[in-house]
């Protein structure tokens, strides 16, 4: 149970809308998150649930709008309810989705009022998945401590 939740999450609220609201949450905030492997993460294997249920479909590949070290790059778009995800495709997907070309920026979601933590508790309770309690630190490479100067008398080795 979350903070900001005043009753834990029960079975009945893990419809397929409200767990592609809670994805499309997750997604969102994980472009500007302190963390977003995690909510990388958890939105790849809730997909990947909701497909195994049947919840959710694959649609289709679309090329990806910024590939990575390549020219072209291709994403699984995967329908929820009234929502679409993009995830990265296994090699079967390419045999058996049918690739739907150019992404088409017309399409958009539907808006969700949800909050982080409500969708992340609501995504953590139905895939199992847990966010480990310490952020990672930003810690400089090669850091060194402070070493007093040496002084030598002219001539002689530092050795």
């Amino acid at each position: 149970m979350n903070p900001d939740q005043k009753y834990p999450l029960n079975q009945s609220k893990l419809t397929s809308e409200n767990l592609a609201q809670a994805v499309f949450i997750v997604n969102r905030h994980a472009k500007t998150a302190t963390n977003p492997k995690f909510l990388y993460k958890l939105k790849q294997e809730s997909l990947k649930k909701l497909i195994l249920e049947g919840k959710a479909k694959k649609v289709g590949l679309h090329f990806s709008e910024n590939p990575r070290n390549s020219q072209q790059q291709s994403d699984v778009l995967v329908e929820c309810g009234r929502y679409t995800f993009h995830i990265p495709p296994t090699k079967t997907d390419f045999h058996d989705l049918p690739h739907l070309g150019k992404l088409d920026g017309l399409v958009r979601n539907p808006k969700a009022a949800l909050s982080l933590n409500t969708a992340k508790a609501l995504l953590q309770s139905y895939t199992g998945l847990a966010e480990d309690e310490q952020p990672p630190t930003h810690k400089q490479k090669n850091q060194r401590t402070y070493q007093k100067p040496i002084f030598k008398k002219l001539g002689e080795r530092y050795f």
